[in-house]
């Protein structure tokens, strides 16, 4: 929004030019998203605890968790508030691919805030009911899937997906394309969701994942990095720079009182919206597969929660009784019953999400 006033600025002021450039306005973005967290989240903490908003720590979870009960949840509205005020001030809101992910963000952070309300407000076990939040999931997906199909910015790759590792390669979907939007961004947001679980964990991840697809987006939104590392030009997609840098500065901010012991936690409001952002800017970006190893360690942990419950039922099916693959699903909890230090477990998911990170890096300039 910014650029529209300074602009015109330019030949008054050389400095203005500055606001030309989506490195500059990334990085002010971030440095912005950082300072909002720094001076929000003192008082948002002050007031979660004074209105008694605390988690509620399941019996069945790990011991050492019960010591984290009363911790004020819903933080998930800092991250919020961080990302959309740099993002509405300093992208260009004329871009679709922008209204896109901030749709997606902002959709799904207010289901994820009735859901937290519900849990913990209203005392309602179970929160927002499974299938409601399903349900704004799919919406959303079909929304961003139609958007992307019916109004493309390339209409050579409207329904392609990128093959990584190979140098140009796609594969055309056709109109499979939007369902595969559907289960990308429900996937992603409900992954995200599944990974907070410990202090500081989904936060680090979401912060180097989303640095990884900010990257990848400045240089598919140039013709000339583009033609060079033998990948899609998406024209505008440069833009979404500015929203991925928002959220690593957010990220990086909330991490500063979420890590271990952690002074509040991001709650649904935070998870799913983080998780939404991070499919959203997979699809516009043609990189859905891409998103299996920038985000592995999310996929990780959501395949040990389906392996969980599937081998459950099948051995209770077959036996009589039950039985489980991991102590207990997600796999952070498995590793904390096992001996793990919580700070360890972290530490761990964090160089490898880095280490997948590099990986997914690799896949361009392929000849």
């Amino acid at each position: 929004m910014l650029n529209y006033f300074m602009e015109p600025l330019r030949d008054w002021f050389s400095a203005f030019n500055l606001i030309r450039y989506i490195t500059f306005r990334g990085a002010a973005a971030a440095f912005l998203a950082l300072l909002i967290t720094f001076w929000l989240a003192p008082a948002i903490i002050r007031a979660l605890r004074r209105m008694q908003i605390g988690e509620a720590i399941r019996t069945a979870g790990p011991a050492a968790h019960q010591t984290k009960k009363g911790t004020p949840t819903m933080g998930g509205v800092i991250i919020l508030l961080a990302v959309l005020v740099p993002t509405l001030l300093l992208a260009r809101l004329d871009e679709p691919f922008v209204l896109m992910v901030t749709l997606a963000f902002t959709w799904m952070g207010l289901i994820g805030l009735l859901d937290d309300y519900l849990k913990d407000v209203r005392k309602y076990p179970d929160g927002l009911i499974v299938r409601y939040k399903l349900t704004g999931q799919v919406v959303l997906g079909l929304v961003i899937g139609g958007w992307l199909y019916f109004w493309p910015a390339n209409e050579e790759i409207r329904s392609a997906i990128g093959i990584p590792f190979v140098a140009n390669g796609s594969l055309d979907l056709g109109p499979l394309y939007i369902p595969l939007v559907v289960f990308v961004i429900t996937g992603a947001s409900n992954a995200v969701n599944f990974t907070d679980g410990l202090d500081g964990l989904a936060t680090g991840l979401m912060a180097i994942a989303i640095m990884t697809f900010g990257a990848i987006a400045y240089v598919m939104g140039r013709v000339d990095f583009s033609d060079y590392l033998n990948i899609f030009y998406i024209p505008g997609a440069g833009e979404l720079f500015i929203f991925a840098m928002a959220l690593l500065g957010a990220c990086i901010g909330f991490l500063w009182f979420n890590a271990k012991p952690a002074e509040v936690f991001m709650g649904d409001t935070g998870s799913l919206a983080m998780g939404a952002a991070l499919g959203t800017m997979a699809v516009i970006l043609k990189q859905e597969i891409l998103l299996i190893i920038i985000g592995g360690m999310f996929v990780v942990e959501t395949l040990s929660v389906i392996a969980q419950v599937g081998w459950f039922k099948y051995t209770r099916r077959r036996t009589g009784e039950g039985k489980r693959l991991f102590r207990m699903a997600p796999l952070h909890h498995h590793f904390e019953l096992s001996g793990w230090p919580e700070n360890r477990v972290v530490v761990r998911f964090w160089i490898l999400g880095i280490l997948l990170a590099l990986l997914s890096l690799s896949s361009f300039k392929v000849f």
